[in-house]
């Protein structure tokens, strides 16, 4: 080596102290807290305004008055039922499907490793993109699921287009989709379930279905809990299944709580009123949430003083 190199000082690279170092670590979760609590606050201000984008002289500040309206406003009314119905059904229907296939497929196979991949398929479909393949599969002048129908003496059969059928028809898209999750969910569920108490009542000869309710059902209730609170979050608060489908009709047979505060924007331009729809939905979610949260750590609990 030359002197040159040899007399050549090492460069010191970027350090941070160790005081920072925490800090700079949280920084991240610090900027995503903003970023939501931001628009939060933002539209807890707008829910207490008179706002319209139409009308922006006249806004002002009207402290509760949207959420009072909402007492006497049937149309509140219809989108809180709409909501709660599309959820109960949705995530009941769902629960009980995705047990059934996880049950079917809990045996370790490559067929039903095999099958139970295969099932994830519309988990990975937009759920937006799903509804359109749905609303082209349902069409009554070409759909294919039209054509099934007029097999069985359903003929015309109008699907989201009729107000009788069209909660139906979007529960069933519903099911499409989300149902692998659920099933995944228990499926693994299933399979981390200890072996010790299915072998010995195989042993003493007692019958399956005694079994699965005294023995498999009380196992697996975390995981059915974690699989209803993922569910009921998501689908209370639904919109591109519901939008992409019937944009909330026939006339306010759809209209759940996203879709309502989407027309009330950018329809009505009213912004404070669609604003306290959200406010709502945010209630209504954070009560279920802390519902299912508190039997979740009340199970585990018990789990635990029980081991």
């Amino acid at each position: 080596m030359s002197d040159a190199t040899m007399n050549q000082k090492p460069r010191r690279g970027f350090r941070v102290s160790r005081g920072a170092l925490p800090y700079l670590l949280s920084l991240p979760a610090l900027l995503t807290c903003i970023g939501i609590l931001v628009p939060f606050f933002t539209a807890v201000a707008y829910s207490l305004q008179r706002y319209r984008l139409s009308q922006p002289w006249a806004r002002k500040w009207n402290w509760g008055e949207n959420y009072l309206n909402f007492l006497s406003d049937p149309a509140f009314w219809n989108t809180l039922k709409v909501s709660l119905t599309y959820a109960f059904l949705t995530v009941g229907i769902e629960l009980l499907l995705g047990l059934g296939i996880a049950l079917l497929l809990q045996k370790r196979t490559r067929f039903n490793n095999f099958v139970s991949i295969m099932l994830l398929m519309p988990l990975m479909t937009a759920p937006a993109l799903a509804s359109l393949m749905w609303k082209l599969m349902t069409n009554p002048g070409f759909g294919i699921l039209s054509y099934f129908a007029s097999l069985i003496g359903l003929h015309d059969f109008r699907w989201a287009s009729d107000p009788s059928t069209a909660m139906l028809t979007v529960v069933l898209v519903d099911i499409w989709v989300y149902t692998p999750f659920i099933m995944i969910l228990l499926l693994a569920g299933l399979r981390s379930l200890p072996q010790q108490p299915f072998e010995a009542a195989a042993l003493d000869g007692v019958p399956r279905l005694f079994v699965f309710w005294r023995i498999t059902l009380p196992m697996l209730t975390p995981f059915l809990l974690t699989a209803t609170l993922f569910r009921v979050i998501e689908s209370i608060q639904q919109f591109d299944i519901i939008y992409a489908m019937t944009q909330g009709g026939p006339g306010d047979k759809l209209t759940v709580f996203q879709v309502e505060a989407y027309l009330n924007f950018f329809q009505s331009t009213n912004v404070g009123r669609s604003a306290a729809l959200l406010m709502i939905l945010w209630a209504i979610t954070y009560i279920l949430s802390n519902i299912f949260i508190k039997n979740w750590l009340r199970l585990r609990e018990r789990q635990r003083g029980e081991a």
